[in-house]
């Protein structure tokens, strides 16, 4: 195998390809003259460009260039003359399993959970209730035992990039560190209210605490209307870093507080403390954070909850019981006690 060209194929939202870098960063340090190539989207391009156990990136545009049946099954057939030996699919929809058809690779390993399962040589077995990276870890044959699988992700970071968050920092007088809030998420069930957010704030901005809320374009327009509501000690970031630079960034945070999205596993590929809010969502799907000193909160006594393994753009019962019954107060003073740790 050291000297085969392996396909891993993701083509999921940024947090799972940040989740995916763990099991690539084992198998290439098994086979370290094997070519690994990645087919993500665009979204998550940077995010295996960054890696340093990655050789190559190929980009599906499912949503622009090759969003129709013609110009998937081009793009495939270019492909397929990189002439792959091995492929990993972690991505188990149906456009996937339709790729890994049409490539006719040799051996092909997937989820049994897969659409279209059949068409992978070797299935392997998908529990729910493990982590997502022991799932990725079990895909690729990686043994581990009770805590060998917290494996944290690596990325390389640019030295343009860091100077860029450098210039941030100290623009900003953010030297002695600070505390990061990501409250957006694409969907919005997952989404912790807004007015809690605020009120978790403002105990820490009080207090002399610098915050800097994080998050994507699609929450810049959240991330101003709280950040308005503060004359002080409060910042906007969204939408000014890329999910790399804003890993870059994270290095120098104090503790993320953040809802069950990207912005959690960015923070554990920084390594510092992470506060994930799971509403709609439980942390039992397998994307709570794993690095030491993290933690996650949610509320469980519900009937209603898990009510999705993403989640909605509107409760379905119109109660949102799930994000408000988790009180700021507890927020708070689990924040406080993780800062103190």
């Amino acid at each position: 195998m050291n000297d085969e060209r392996i396909l891993f194929i993701q083509t999921a939202f940024p947090g799972d390809a940040i989740l995916t870098l763990p099991a690539i960063q084992v198998f290439k340090s098994k086979f370290p003259n094997s070519v690994i190539d990645v087919l993500c989207i665009p979204s998550t391009e940077e995010i295996f460009n960054a890696s340093p156990y990655v050789d190559n990136t190929v980009v599906i545009d499912k949503k622009g260039k090759h969003k129709s049946l013609i110009n998937s099954y081009k793009f495939v057939k270019e492909l397929k003359k990189n002439n792959y030996t091995k492929l990993y699919s972690l991505h188990r929809s149906l456009r996937t399993s339709l790729i890994v058809l049409l490539l006719e690779i040799r051996e092909s390993f997937g989820f049994d959970n897969s659409a279209l399962m059949h068409v992978y040589k070797n299935l392997i077995v998908y529990n729910p209730l493990k982590h997502e990276v022991q799932r990725n870890l079990d895909l690729i044959g990686f043994t581990y035992n009770e805590d060998s699988w917290k494996i944290l992700p690596e990325v390389n970071i640019e030295n343009q990039s860091v100077e860029k968050v450098n210039n941030f920092i100290k623009r900003n007088d953010l030297h002695d560190g600070f505390i990061a809030v990501a409250p957006g998420s694409i969907w919005n069930t997952k989404k912790y209210p807004a007015e809690y957010f605020e009120n978790i704030i403002n105990h820490f901005a009080d207090r002399k605490n610098k915050i800097v809320l994080i998050g994507g374009e699609n929450d810049k327009q959240l991330c101003e209307k709280i950040t308005s509501r503060f004359f002080s000690n409060v910042l906007n970031a969204a939408d000014e870093f890329s999910i790399v630079e804003s890993i870059q960034l994270l290095k120098n945070a104090k503790i993320l507080l953040s809802n069950d999205s990207a912005p959690t596993h960015m923070g554990m590929c920084a390594d510092i403390k992470v506060l994930t809010i799971y509403c709609s969502t439980v942390p039992e799907f397998g994307f709570y954070p794993y690095n030491k000193k993290s933690s996650f909160m949610s509320f469980n006594d519900l009937k209603c909850k898990p009510c999705g393994i993403h989640g909605y753009d509107i409760c379905p019962i119109k109660t949102f019981e799930c994000g408000k019954n988790l009180l700021p107060e507890q927020i708070i003073s689990k924040m406080e006690e993780m800062l103190s740790d």
